[in-house]
C-alpha cells in the first residue's frame, strides 16, 4: 500500500497498538478517522491531535457499525484504508459464572464488528486496502483468553480468505500479527514484560515499504513459521505458567 495521501478509517485507533498506527500513519502525511466506544478517549486524541476526525461508535453493535459506514459513505466517500483494530481481550475461565456473557462481547467485537465492516466498506469505490489486526495466539492459543485466542484464529483465517476473494475487486488486504506487546489490552500491568508499541510500529512500517501483506514482529514472527511440533512446545511452555 500506499503510505501516504490516504484517507484511513481506523477502530479502536486512541489507545494501545490503535493509537501507535494512528500517530505513525499521521507523521506519514495522511487524513485519520477514529472510531471508538469511548468518548473521553476520543477526545483525549483529538486535543493532542487536532487534525484527527473522531466519530464515537461501539463495533460490537450491528446498528451503530451501519451508521459508522452511512456517516462515512455521506461525509468522507474518499477513505481509501480500513484498519480493523478494535478488539478485547478478557482473561478469564470456561467455569466463572459471566463466561459466557462475556464470550458474547469478545465474538461480537472481534469477529462480527470487523467482517461485518469489511462487507459494509467494499462497497466504497475508493477503497483500496483493508488492515486486519490479528495476533500471534492465532497459532499458538493461550488458555487464560481461550475465547480471545479462538477469535483472532477465527480472524486470521478470514483475512487469509479475504486476500484471495478481494483481489478481485482490486482491494489489497494485509495482516498484522503482533505478538504480546506492552499495553492495557485484557488489563492494567498484564503485559508490562513485553516490548513497547513503539517498537511495533516501526518494524511493521519496515515492512509495510517493503511491500509486505504479512506483518509480524519478535514471536509472532516465530509462530508464524513454527510446524506442529514447534507449535505444540510452545503451547506447553505457555500454558504451564
Amino acid at each position: 500500500m500506499q503510505l501516504t495521501n490516504n484517507k484511513i478509517l481506523i477502530t479502536g485507533g486512541g489507545t494501545g497498538i490503535g493509537l501507535g498506527i494512528t500517530e505513525r500513519f499521521l507523521q506519514e502525511g495522511n487524513t485519520i478517522i477514529v472510531c471508538g466506544r469511548r468518548k473521553d478517549v476520543l477526545e483525549n486524541l483529538q486535543k493532542k491531535h487536532p487534525s484527527v476526525i473522531i466519530k464515537q461508535c461501539d463495533v460490537s453493535i450491528e446498528s451503530q457499525r451501519e451508521k459508522l459506514f452511512d456517516w462515512i459513505n455521506n461525509n468522507h466517500d474518499d477513505v481509501n484504508v480500513l484498519i480493523n483494530n478494535a478488539g478485547i481481550q478478557n482473561w478469564m475461565n470456561v467455569t466463572d459464572e459471566d463466561f459466557f456473557q462475556r464470550a458474547k462481547q469478545e465474538l461480537a467485537i472481534n469477529i462480527e464488528g470487523p467482517i461485518h465492516l469489511t462487507s459494509l466498506f467494499i462497497k466504497l469505490k475508493s477503497l483500496k486496502t483493508i488492515i486486519n489486526v490479528t495476533s500471534g495466539l492465532s497459532f499458538c492459543p493461550l488458555s487464560k483468553v481461550a475465547v480471545y485466542s479462538a477469535t483472532k484464529a477465527f480472524f486470521h483465517s478470514f483475512t487469509l480468505s479475504m486476500q484471495k476473494v478481494l483481489q478481485q475487486k482490486g482491494i489489497e488486504v494485509i495482516e498484522l500479527i503482533p505478538p504480546a506487546i506492552n499495553t492495557d489490552l485484557g488489563g492494567k500491568g498484564l503485559h508490562n514484560y513485553a516490548p513497547p508499541v513503539s517498537d511495533l510500529i516501526a518494524s511493521v512500517f519496515e515492512q509495510l515499504q517493503q511491500g509486505k501483506k504479512t506483518l509480524t514482529f519478535g514471536m509472532s514472527e516465530a509462530m508464524l513459521q513454527a510446524g506442529p511440533e514447534e507449535i505444540k512446545i510452545a503451547f506447553e511452555r505457555m500454558n504451564s505458567q
